[in-house]
């Protein structure tokens, strides 16, 4: 079965972007460049929400196809679903889509952007590890990492460096829960 992972590169306070998609605070480097160059061999798809989607499109001035190579589908209620190239917007059940993807052949997933999506994703069982850039910064406000989830997530630290610039990287595997029975 394939691994899916949650990740990107987070404020402090746990943002990932400013309120209107500015992402000017991040801090790149040669370090974090080694780490993501090393992990984009691992996959070969990633998933997205439509928020996310829409905010790479405006950062690459409109390049419809922001992951050369990549199967790359976008989950949307709003966007009509259509195939264009390596891309495809799905309106449908993304936790059922994601279960049938994660038991496709292939490279591992990746589940890009803000927390919304994820949310169901995490609910479901369906990530395996996450992995952050995390910058020295308190944004304030902005688009959450996460969002309100329906349980407690525990995870295992895989790794955790420290950068030059002051960021921090940390990646951590997600421990099967068991399902607590109500008792009545």
């Amino acid at each position: 079965m394939r691994k899916v992972t949650f990740g990107g590169a987070p404020s402090l306070d746990g943002y990932f972007a400013r309120k209107d998609d500015a992402v000017d605070w991040l801090m790149w480097s040669k370090e974090a460049a080694t780490i993501m160059s090393d992990y984009w061999k691992t996959i070969d798809t990633i998933v997205m929400g439509r928020k996310t989607y829409e905010a790479g499109l405006k950062m690459s001035k409109g390049k419809d196809n922001l992951y050369s190579g990549m199967k790359t589908y976008v989950f949307s209620r709003t966007l009509k679903p259509h195939k264009q190239g390596n891309l495809e917007v799905v309106s449908g059940d993304a936790v059922q889509f994601m279960k049938r993807l994660k038991k496709a052949d292939g490279k591992d997933i990746c589940v890009m952007g803000g927390g919304d999506l994820a949310r169901s994703l995490f609910d479901a069982g369906l990530i395996d590890e996450i992995g952050f850039n995390i910058h020295p910064v308190l944004l304030g406000s902005g688009i959450p990492l996460f969002h309100e989830m329906k349980r407690q997530i525990n995870l295992e630290l895989l790794e955790c460096k420290r950068f030059q610039n002051g960021c921090v990287y940390v990646s951590y595997r997600v421990k099967p829960t068991k399902v607590r029975r109500s008792r009545k």
